[in-house]
């Protein structure tokens, strides 16, 4: 079971069913893909709720004065079953650099443009648009 691909998907469907928040399970992974999401723009916030078990991790969603969701497009990349590095040369540009990519490093979780800043590359997660 892909829990990325999930998280994405869920944030995928919330946005074109015009939900303000969604649920999902609690992982450091995906707290790292949402901090990325804010800082970026793409989502409004998220919190991570303690429970007896892993955890709840609530998404709020960010839509435009039209109603339109702020994520376009998210695609997985890596998969399980077919990992996808990308050495720091090799870093795509998603829609000509007014997108985003997102990267598993040896430092932690980044955007494309932060991992090209260090100089270091990954493990190519997501695409955002």
């Amino acid at each position: 079971m892909d829990k990325i691909a999930d998280f994405i998907t869920q944030i995928r469907n919330a946005g074109t069913a015009r939900h303000e928040k969604v649920d999902v399970p609690a992982s450091n992974v995906r707290a790292g893909i949402a901090k990325i999401l804010v800082e970026e723009g793409y989502i409004r916030s998220f919190k991570v709720a303690k429970d007896s078990k892993q955890g709840i991790m609530r998404v709020y969603l960010k839509y435009d004065e039209n109603g339109k969701h702020a994520v376009e497009n998210i695609t997985r990349a890596s998969r399980p079953g077919r990992r996808l590095f990308v050495p720091v040369t090799k870093i795509p540009a998603v829609r000509s650099g007014l997108g985003l990519t997102i990267i598993s490093t040896s430092q932690g979780i980044m955007s494309g443009k932060k991992a090209a800043q260090v100089g270091i590359g990954g493990e190519l997660l997501c695409t955002v648009w």
